[in-house]
């Protein structure tokens, strides 16, 4: 028997571009370290090529599109300095997208797990949300330290639900079970590449137009164009109306 819609249980977030307006802080970073080698590129080539990657695979994306070769003790020193080069950007202050801590603020008093699936640093993720005062509210974060495989793959947010299901049993729809199962949990994303990596999971995406436009997320399950357009409500409705 097909099941019917899922009720909604947990949020997973991604970070970049979705609670905070890091794009063009990471940009920055990697500019930083690739200008002195001559491989900076604009700000649209940046989103249009490497936004969805993590550190390794933007850098090795770079180096692979202008045919330059990339030894194992230049990755890690390119690796180390944008990682260095981010964090004293940060250190001057990061504001997060209007409605996106009000969101996280609703989903908690509605006693709704929450979790975040980034292709950042985790060193990162956290000094954004300490700072923001938010760092409490996720109870997993997986970052680009924890996987394997980056994002097109799917690896970030099936670690991330597996943690929620370890984190909060209750969520499983059969405790009986391994509680595999992704239903009722909801992805928020702002790219194609994180939008396939959710839907390779088996989640229910919302798709952001923070980066791109909403008519670029069409493999989302539902867009809005801005985190400030959505609600508990809102994502219950959506939820709701998805045929699985």
């Amino acid at each position: 028997m097909t099941p019917g819609p899922a009720a909604l249980k947990a949020v997973i977030f991604d970070f970049d571009g979705v609670i905070v307006d890091s794009e063009p802080l990471h940009y920055q970073a990697f500019c930083d370290v690739l200008e002195p080698l001559g491989l900076a590129h604009s700000y649209d080539v940046y989103v249009e090529r490497y936004i969805g990657f993590d550190d390794r695979d933007a850098i090795r994306a770079i180096f692979q599109d202008t045919g330059r070769p990339l030894d194992a003790d230049t990755f890690e020193r390119l690796l180390r300095a944008k990682e260095e080069a981010f964090q004293k950007i940060v250190a001057r202050g990061v504001v997060p997208f209007a409605g996106a801590k009000e969101l996280v603020e609703e989903l908690l008093r509605a006693g709704l797990p929450l979790a975040i699936a980034s292709g950042a640093k985790g060193d990162e993720i956290r000094l954004i949300l300490q700072g923001l005062g938010m760092l409490h509210a996720f109870s997993a974060i997986v970052s680009a330290d924890d996987v394997a495989a980056g994002k097109p793959h799917p690896e970030t947010y099936q670690r991330a639900l597996q943690a929620l299901f370890s984190r909060h049993p209750a969520l499983r729809s059969n405790p009986a079970t391994d509680g595999s199962s992704p239903q009722g949990v909801v992805v928020i994303e702002d790219t194609p590449t994180g939008i396939q990596a959710a839907r390779s999971a088996g989640l229910f995406v919302v798709g952001v137009g923070h980066t791109y436009p909403v008519s670029e997320l069409y493999q989302a399950h539902w867009a809005v164009p801005r985190i400030a357009d959505l609600s508990v409500e809102r994502l219950r409705d959506a939820l709701l109306r998805h045929e699985p």
